[in-house]
């Protein structure tokens, strides 16, 4: 008679019916394994000892108190970056703020108060400067703007296009053109391939507001020969450009090949989309 399947047939073995009981050798054997008890549960319940029959295996599992538990250790992480307390940073830009606002607008005074505030610093404070920067910036402090902007690039840090873009801000604020011209000549020698959209807008803009057309189509053209696309108030500060150097037979096709067919519009409380050249009509 054949139960359930097979197993190792050193754990255990099933006697023929009629045996009654199991050698010691034999119980040890089963002891070890932990099937005993299965053993004398079917000799009560079927009248089947174990004993020589390779072919059947319990479905009783082994006792819980018998596993042993085996804990796996915990996968190690490894940061690429760690994380860094900059909690402080923002205290820190506030004082910058502070020591310069009894500063005289003179770069020697500046600079040197600038070096006294990370002359402690194991590591340029980077963070703290972005923000006294933002600071600055919402207070129209222009000026002073310039001067951190300024610094921090003289120091080689800070060399980003949020940078570059707030510094070029504050230039066009200012009146600076011609220092936000030599920036902006540095900029696309340095970063020709990565200048953004947004850096382009600026700089058209700002010669926009100070009335140079000739450098608003000039930005316009390495704007179209690095495959930047531009937003809809820059096409339009190109078309006028065009128009005040005389050059009306361009503006048409920079409209037509930038501006989109559909314009959203507010019509009685609500945003609705038509046709540009319907509605400019």
């Amino acid at each position: 008679m054949m139960l359930l399947s097979r197993i190792d047939p050193v754990c255990i073995e099933f006697r023929s019916i009629g045996q009654n009981r199991i050698s010691g050798d034999r119980e040890n054997r089963l002891l070890k394994c932990g099937f005993l008890n299965f053993t004398i549960v079917a000799e009560k319940v079927i009248g089947i000892s174990a004993v020589n029959q390779p072919h059947f295996r319990p479905l009783l599992k082994s006792r819980s108190s018998d596993r042993k538990i085996i804990q796996k250790a915990g996968k190690k992480e490894h940061h690429l970056w760690n994380k860094r307390d900059f909690a402080g940073s923002g205290q820190k830009a506030l004082n910058l703020i502070r020591i310069m606002s009894g500063l005289p607008n003179e770069k020697e005074a500046v600079y040197g108060a600038l070096d006294r505030w990370i002359a402690w610093e194991t590591e340029f404070p980077l963070i703290a400067a972005a923000k006294a920067l933002r600071i600055l910036r919402k207070r129209n402090q222009w000026k002073r703007v310039i001067q951190v902007a300024k610094w921090m690039l003289s120091k080689g840090q800070g060399a980003t296009m949020g940078t570059y873009d707030t510094l070029l801000l504050a230039f066009d604020m200012d009146g600076r053109v011609d220092e936000a011209e030599s920036l902006w000549n540095m900029i696309l020698h340095t970063h020709y391939r990565s200048i953004s959209k947004r850096l382009f807008s600026r700089m058209i803009s700002l010669y926009d507001h100070h009335n140079v057309p000739d450098k608003i189509i000039e930005a316009f053209a390495d704007m179209e020969e690095l495959g930047v696309k531009p937003d809809e108030d820059t096409i339009r500060r190109v078309a006028r450009a065009f128009q005040v150097i005389g050059q009306e037979d361009k503006q048409r096709p920079v409209l037509s090949k930038y501006l989109s067919k559909w314009k959203y519009i507010h019509y009685k409380g609500e945003r609705i989309r038509v046709r540009r050249d319907a509605w400019d009509d």
